[in-house]
């Protein structure tokens, strides 16, 4: 079956032309990730955020610049039928082939009662992204202290138990965040949402081709 490849709804824009030098590593194309596989939705996806989310993550690129640091991002809109998808994977307690790696302290039928798993997502309504710091000349991320998509509490941005080079790292990317417009996740060092976002109550299904 032949996929449509939309145009991208009125007020969203895609992350790789509106942020100069940005880096790219969207997990769920592939199969690094806690799924273990492709995800629904993903498949030629391009990182999309809404117009003002993008703009405001620009400013933070800009700001990093200087200092030979940049953005790289591992998720950014998400379509709904992405989040089904990772529903429809929690449900399966069979499927247990990537918690060595991803939730080795979790039991995965718990990974909707502690929140790692949700029916909706802010990701849907595209001005919420995950991302991390690289060096630009190597393109090597900074040491956050723990994995992108780790389910436990080692990834909660206050977590104690880091070094003190890991927290500045966490603390220098949410400082940026905070400083033009986004609101952390305190479960996820990783996860921000824009303050003001155009879409509060709106979660989409497009495909971002």
């Amino acid at each position: 079956m032949s996929v449509v490849r939309a145009e991208l709804p009125p007020g969203f824009v895609f992350l790789d032309a509106a942020v100069p030098g940005l880096s790219v590593d969207l997990r769920y194309t592939g199969s690094h990730n806690f799924v273990g596989r492709p995800v629904a939705g993903y498949d030629g996806a391009r990182p999309v955020l809404s117009v003002p989310a993008a703009a405001a993550l620009a400013r933070v690129q800009a700001d990093l610049k200087p200092f030979g640091l940049g953005l790289l991002v591992f998720d950014a809109y998400r379509p709904q039928r992405a989040v089904d998808d990772f529903v429809k994977w929690a449900a399966d307690l069979g499927d247990v082939n990537t918690r060595r790696e991803f939730y080795p302290d979790v039991d995965k039928s718990n990974l909707f009662k502690e929140d790692y798993i949700a029916e909706r997502s802010g990701h849907s309504r595209g001005s919420t992204v995950d991302l991390t710091l690289v060096a630009l000349d190597s393109q090597d991320a900074l040491d956050m202290g723990s994995s992108f998509d780790f389910f436990g509490v080692e990834s909660w941005p206050e977590h104690p138990a880091l070094t003190p080079q890991q927290r500045a790292n966490r603390l220098l990317l949410q400082t940026l965040m905070v400083r033009h417009g986004f609101k952390p996740y305190p479960k996820e060092w990783w996860h921000f949402t824009l303050d003001n976002e155009p879409f509060p109550q709106t979660y989409f299904d497009f495909l971002p081709r």
